[in-house]
């Protein structure tokens, strides 16, 4: 039997011919299942992954049903972002092309609400918008759904997770009760089929596979590294693989600007997308991907929900995500339409646990990447090189220039190969011809942890053996910035601040100690990690039996220290916590008049030095403790 296509389906002449322009053969599963269910007009609750063609699964049976002679608004789209509102419109709009005097609104937070108010004013039939929004334009009496005939909720579970699920229920309760709905959602939790039972009915249930499918055409690679190597393994795959447009994932807002503009600095065209630009901005930059104008997008979670563009064959998550179905979100950005995509996961040796999570819960194996060797990317560069002198030489405006070439040759003795091997070495210092073999060395995929028995009667490697508290006196900082590591601070060492060193100190508590097997080279292995700073600026270590403590420079952003809560050492998370007692250095309380006040309602017996019980640990100081004899 010949595949279905969607002239079977029973939509309307004009949108089936905007079908067949845009060049869609066979239906989807979702949309073969879903729109008739639709046209013969009854509720629908649909479980459907992102990218499985569920925005023409509602929308091409409700826009068959349109009047287009009535002015108010007939169908009305919830989407939990502004992005996916976007998208959906626009994808309205592209099936309703041929339906004359037909409008469409998409409505959200962040855009300008006069807009809005004058495209309500002149009638749209179809409204797509954020539950906020929407919620808005209600309370104002500018958004009449009394006469809606068709209602559908878009990724549901997104919407609850967001917070928005209330409300969602109040629009719903303000639509009238013989309208068509439909609920479409990747998961059913309670509250989700709590609103379903209420609203929908006897719903007709639709389920497209599973989350596991949705990622088989996505070609899954991972990358063991160091945290300061991700920038070159990722100049490095630019240069190698052959891309369209590249989606780089990272988890804060700041890393997609640093990101972004060291991309341009090494030649690459990218653009930053992140919750705080202004929608404007966030508009332009998708459609000048979309339009090939730029080539890499760097984004975070939220900034990228809804993002569909089928230009995307690589996503790179630079940082691994914390939850499996961010990940799964993620990488579902490439792949669209049924184009095969390219995932790429970055991973330092301490994620190795998360690696394994996303594994079993995609059941699929991710497989290590190989980076090209420095010959290839010398290869590759040689060849780019080459390309653009051999188009430089066919320039007119050469004849000066090898007028100079050969008067240094004559003035100077020279050959002409010496002085353009000079001129080369000039050119390429920036990004060398001929990289060096340990310009990036990743790492091996780690084997599982050791129970802590295990590890603490183990040798000491001889990097642990290298941290010991040494004498060394810190540069103090100008500001926070320069507590950033540098890819040489390899070399983590345990020490106090010394004398000299100004820089106000704050005493935090983790919930990680002696009991857990932990040595202070874990604890400042973690946080300089973890935190991206130079070791030298973590101050005093104390070890108790069943927490420690440690000292960090005051200011650090609170977004830090809310991911430090969540790293593990030992297998037990850090729960990072100020210390309840007097936080502050001797310098910052002579400065601070409330410290002052504080220090002296303070009773004399608190500041006698407490007496340590034999298991407490000072590894503050010059010194390691002695030992007792």
């Amino acid at each position: 039997m010949s595949a279905p296509d969607f002239s079977t389906l029973g939509i309307s002449a004009p949108v089936l011919k905007a079908v067949q322009h845009l060049g869609y053969e066979v239906p989807s599963p979702i949309q073969m299942q879903s729109i008739p269910i639709l046209l013969a007009g009854q509720n629908l609750l649909g479980t459907a992954q992102t990218g499985t063609g569920k925005t023409a699964a509602f929308a091409l049976p409700m826009l068959s049903q349109l009047d287009i002679k009535q002015r108010t608004p007939q169908i009305i789209v919830l989407t939990p972002t502004r992005e996916l509102a976007i998208q959906v419109a626009e994808a309205f709009s592209s099936y309703a092309r041929f339906i004359s005097g037909f409008h469409v609104l998409p409505i959200y937070g962040g855009a300008d609400i006069k807009g809005q108010l004058r495209g309500l004013q002149r009638g749209a039939q179809v409204i797509v918008g954020t539950p906020g929004r929407v919620l808005d334009h209600l309370r104002r009496r500018s958004l009449d759904l009394s006469k809606i005939r068709g209602l559908v909720l878009d990724e549901a579970d997104e919407m609850l997770r967001m917070g928005f699920i209330d409300d969602v229920e109040s629009i719903l309760a303000q639509t009238p009760k013989d309208c068509l709905r439909a609920l479409f959602s990747a998961t059913m939790p309670a509250p989700i089929r709590r609103v379903a039972e209420t609203y929908l009915g006897d719903a007709q249930r639709v389920s497209i596979e599973s989350r596991t499918k949705t990622v088989e055409r996505i070609d899954q690679k991972y990358l063991m590294l160091k945290g300061h190597q991700k920038l070159d393994a990722l100049t490095r795959i630019l240069e190698a693989e052959v891309f369209d447009g590249i989606l780089v994932f990272v988890r804060t807002k700041s890393s997609t600007v640093e990101i972004s503009e060291k991309l341009e600095s090494r030649g690459y065209v990218s653009a930053a997308l992140n919750g705080d630009l202004s929608q404007t901005l966030r508009e332009r930059t998708i459609a000048r991907l979309k339009k090939g104008q730029i080539d890499i997008v760097v984004a975070t979670d939220v900034a990228a929900r809804g993002l569909d563009v089928e230009r995307i064959s690589h996503v790179i998550n630079y940082d691994v995500p914390y939850d499996n179905e961010s990940y799964v979100h993620r990488i579902g950005r490439t792949g669209r339409a049924g184009r095969n995509g390219i995932a790429i996961l970055f991973v330092t040796p301490k994620e190795n646990r998360l690696l394994r999570s996303i594994e079993k819960s995609t059941r699929q194996t991710i497989k290590p990447l190989v980076l090209p060797s420095n010959a290839e990317v010398s290869d590759l560069r040689v060849q780019q090189f080459s390309e653009k002198l051999l188009q430089a030489i066919a320039l007119p405006q050469l004849g000066k220039f090898k007028a100079l070439v050969e008067s240094m040759s004559l003035q100077h003795g020279l050959d002409v190969a010496d002085i353009a091997a000079a001129l080369l070495y000039e050119k390429q210092k920036e990004r060398p011809l001929f990289p060096t073999q340990d310009t990036l060395k990743t790492q091996p995929s780690p084997k599982p942890e050791r129970s802590d028995k295990n590890k603490r009667e183990q040798p000491k490697s001889p990097r642990q053996a290298r941290l010991k508290p040494q004498k060394e006196t810190a540069k103090v900082p100008r500001d926070l910035n320069e507590l950033r590591r540098t890819p040489a601070d390899e070399d983590l060492r345990v020490h106090s601040r010394s004398k000299q060193d100004d820089i106000p100190m704050v005493t935090y508590r983790i919930e990680v100690g002696l009991a857990d097997g932990i040595t202070p080279a874990n604890i400042v292995g973690a946080i300089a990690n973890e935190a991206d700073i130079e070791s030298r600026y973590i101050g005093q270590i104390k070890l108790h039996d069943t927490f420690s403590t440690v000292a960090l420079p005051e200011g650090m952003p609170k977004q830090l220290f809310t991911h430090l809560r969540k790293v593990r050492i030992c297998q037990k998370p850090l729960k990072i916590s100020p210390l309840e007692s007097d936080n502050r250095t001797e310098k910052s309380r002579a400065e601070s008049p409330s410290t002052k006040t504080k220090a002296a309602l303070k009773k004399p017996e608190r500041r006698q030095p407490k007496k340590k019980s034999p298991t407490d640990r000072d590894y503050g100081g010059n010194k390691p403790p002695r030992k007792r004899v």
